[in-house]
């Protein structure tokens, strides 16, 4: 059910506490600045007239507001005092915006998309009469690094094209239709704003092909480098390469292969050359698959089996003197995929 908040029935003298109050209780705390009615900037102590209509969206918080001109400032007295981050997805629907975050300044008027963080302090400023449409989407939920975050952060995003020309109105969409969304459909809505808000953030941040191609043998290095450890996925390589799992995936979208499945490929090369090498003397099937970070040895001969076309025991016998002299040239090979 929508909340709906205004300063409407408030004595004039009281409504810039009503409104502060307001903006706290369906955005985040923040600092409210009158705008002077001469227009000559915030300052002004005038009575500041405004609504809002707040929704809940599965996780998202959506607000609807229509105020007279103000500055909102967002301080770290204020943050601390509202600790929950947010990523405020801000549509501009009438008047003008000016955000300040993180060093950077951005304006946009109708139409146009903000993004901000609540975490770190910031300052809105609508030097006019607006209505604008905030989505708040919860950091936990948003598989983010920060460095990338802090790309989109403080900025205007484009909506012309990219990822922002699809955002924009559905996000404006999205706040519109809240109300009569029944619980199951609100969840899936919700998922995909996140999805769609973590792909935007994905296009800002990714690297010229020359960036991205170092990465990615970076990346393929450190699997090479801990194949043996058992605990080896795509999260921990993600972790420590400091980007998100999303933007691993999206990583390898051109290698025409998944981390998860490079790992298991990788860790069944491995095995093939020692088995191969070792012959009848080496060590058994189980300790070799163990060595090399399997822990179930009938799932590691499943998958030997898928790759090679031989249980294991039938590739170590491959080692006889018909093929002696051709097994290193065989377990040189890597499985496809590499």
């Amino acid at each position: 059910m929508s909340l709906f908040l205004t300063t409407e029935a408030t004595p004039a003298g009281e409504r810039l506490a009503r409104w502060r109050e307001i903006v706290g209780r369906a955005v985040v705390p923040m600092r409210v600045t009158p705008h002077a009615p001469d227009g000559g900037g915030a300052g002004g102590d005038g009575p500041l007239s405004g609504r809002i209509v707040a929704d809940r969206l599965g996780p998202l918080r959506l607000s609807t507001i229509e105020a007279d001109a103000h500055r909102l400032i967002r301080t770290r007295s204020d943050v601390a005092r509202s600790p929950r981050p947010f990523v405020a997805a801000h549509v501009q629907t009438s008047g003008r915006a000016e955000l300040r975050q993180d060093g950077r300044t951005a304006t946009v008027e109708a139409g146009g998309l903000l993004v901000h963080d609540t975490a770190r302090p910031y300052t809105l400023d609508f030097p006019e009469p607006f209505a604008c449409r905030i989505v708040l989407l919860p950091r936990h939920a948003l598989d983010l690094p920060d460095d990338d975050l802090r790309r989109v952060t403080g900025t205007a995003v484009g909506t012309d094209a990219g990822v922002g020309a699809i955002l924009m109105p559905f996000l404006a969409t999205l706040v519109a239709s809240a109300p009569s969304c029944p619980p199951a459909i609100a969840d899936r809505l919700a998922a995909g704003a996140l999805d769609l808000f973590g792909t935007l953030v994905a296009e800002r941040a990714r690297p010229v092909d020359g960036a991205r191609d170092d990465l990615v043998r970076r990346i393929r290095d450190h699997i090479d480098r801990h194949l043996a450890d058992p605990e080896l996925s795509p999260e921990t390589v993600a972790a420590a390469h400091h980007i998100s799992v999303r933007y691993l995936h999206r990583l390898f979208e051109k290698e025409n292969i998944t981390v998860g499945r490079l790992i298991q490929r990788r860790r069944l090369a491995r095995c093939a050359r020692e088995l191969l090498r070792g012959g009848a003397a080496g060590p058994g099937v189980a300790a070799v698959a163990h060595r090399w970070g399997f822990v179930s040895s009938a799932h590691f001969s499943r998958s030997f089996r898928g790759v090679y076309g031989h249980s294991p025991r039938e590739w170590r016998a491959l080692k006889s003197a018909a093929v002696s002299g051709a097994a290193d040239e065989v377990a040189a090979l890597e499985p496809i995929g590499h």
